[in-house]
């Protein structure tokens, strides 16, 4: 039995903390913000403050390297101050938020603008990718590695106006990156023959069913393909995000351990659980660029996040109001909210016997923070940042229009059942939420990264 000496403690009693691939039932000490210890039994004298985890698993928090909160300029959707809120009410402590907001994250100035919203209104951790455009390169390359997570390239059509399809600005940009580029990988040419096609054939009905043929599985594989071969060519260290067709998964290295990929790969989290045959039902309301697609697809998908394919597990969290959802396809837009509801998604797996609980916290917690070199995050271990999650695995929850914490207020999956209730989510050793209950407003912080 170990001793403590400190006057003002936390310590999480009796969970069973999942970390770096083990399950063991152990006391967590908290001080300063930071584990201080763990152990099987922990004495602290002085003044304590004692969290019984007795049932729940206690996970780190989960990092969510693709959001979009839509402020500034999109407000009416969402912003950072409910995004947040919505964020650690699912167990997600830290973000990293996406440029194509109104106007665009194109300079540094319009990015900082982003850094001192979140400073002032979140509740989670942040970080805000630096755009990419046609003609911003001089403004890209005065991005700090140390304090931005990365930097976003759409090489496909994109909210915002932000498609980079200039040859020459994209092989400037992956030469000479200062730190990972994200991309979104969608074929512009094709898309556009494609949709072309269909409206041949529909006029402006087209229905929902044709969004993965329209944004197909060769505009996806055609992107990532360039995407890869650009960043051999450079060594550029390149993470493309929410992969979605069997035939991405070539693309990348299996067999080497993620601390040393120079090229990374990311799932999303309605890519694993709806497919193509949900359109029928759910139409707009899961139509998201890349599109969701075939049965076969998911398969692979969840076969890629055990074998190595597949990197990080996240959201694209992407909300738009109940009436703009309403619009016929062609004004439909697309993206669709997800981060109160990703760490229930994946419990679905885990409750399918396609993930273990090691690896769905390897996949949101520890991959996403080796991925993007962070620092002290993403691990219970000594040291880090107490950014703990508190699940109730065995009790599960219905979603319910009452129970969305979006601005939106609507999510595709209300009325279903999920597993998994999140009892407490805290920050940086500050409890932001418990039961239901936003409780702490302000309590993240921007993160760092040790590049």
């Amino acid at each position: 039995m170990q001793k403590d000496r400190n006057m003002t403690s936390i310590v999480f009693r009796n969970g069973l903390c999942i970390n770096r691939g083990v399950q063991q039932v152990a006391d967590i000490l908290v001080r300063n913000g930071r584990i201080e210890r763990i152990d099987a039994t922990l004495s602290v004298n002085g003044s304590v403050q004692e969290v019984d985890c007795t049932g729940l698993w206690i996970i780190p928090g989960l990092i969510d390297d693709q959001v979009h909160f839509r402020e500034p300029g999109l407000t009416h959707k969402a912003s950072i101050a409910t995004e947040s809120r919505a964020a650690v009410a699912g167990g997600v402590t830290s973000f990293m938020e996406m440029p194509n907001t109104k106007p665009p994250a194109l300079t540094q100035e319009l990015l900082q603008d982003k850094y001192d919203i979140a400073a002032r209104v979140s509740p989670a951790n942040y970080s805000f990718y630096m755009g990419v455009s046609n003609d911003n390169y001089e403004e890209v390359m005065r991005t700090d590695p140390r304090r931005i997570c990365g930097i976003k390239i759409f090489m496909g059509s994109s909210t915002g106006n932000m498609l980079v399809d200039d040859m020459f600005t994209l092989e400037k940009v992956f030469a000479d990156a200062p730190c990972l580029i994200a991309t979104h990988c969608e074929d512009e040419g094709t898309i556009k023959r494609n949709l072309a096609s269909y409206q041949e054939r529909y006029g402006d009905d087209i229905p929902f069913e044709a969004h993965p043929l329209i944004r197909s599985r060769e505009a996806c594989y055609a992107s990532s393909h360039l995407a890869v071969e650009l960043a051999k060519k450079h060594d550029t260290r390149l993470h493309i995000l929410h992969i979605s067709t069997r035939e991405e998964l070539e693309l990348f290295d299996r067999h080497t351990p993620l601390k040393d990929k120079r090229i990374t790969s990311e799932a999303c989290v309605h890519h694993l659980y709806f497919t193509d045959a949900d359109y029928a039902e759910l139409g707009a309301l899961i139509k998201c660029n890349p599109a969701i697609k075939s049965l076969d697809d998911r398969q692979a998908l969840r076969a890629g996040l055990l074998d190595g394919s597949l990197d990080v597990m996240a959201t694209d969290h992407a909300p738009h109001t109940w009436d703009e959802k309403q619009n016929k396809y062609l004004a439909a837009p697309s993206g669709l909210p997800l981060v109160q509801h990703s760490l229930s998604l994946a419990l679905t797996l885990v409750q399918d016997g396609v993930l273990t609980p090691e690896r769905m916290v390897e996949l949101m917690a520890h991959a996403p923070a080796d991925c993007f070199d962070l620092a002290d995050r993403g691990y219970l271990d000594e040291g880090s940042w107490a950014d703990l999650v508190l699940v109730d695995p065995a009790s599960s929850y219905k979603v319910t229009q009452e129970s969305i914490a979006y601005k939106c207020g609507w999510s595709p999956l209300e009325g279903k059942t999920l597993p998994g209730v999140v009892k407490q989510t805290w920050v940086n050793g500050k409890c932001v939420y418990r039961d239901g209950s936003l409780i702490e407003s302000q309590a993240g912080m921007r993160l760092n990264f040790n590049r």
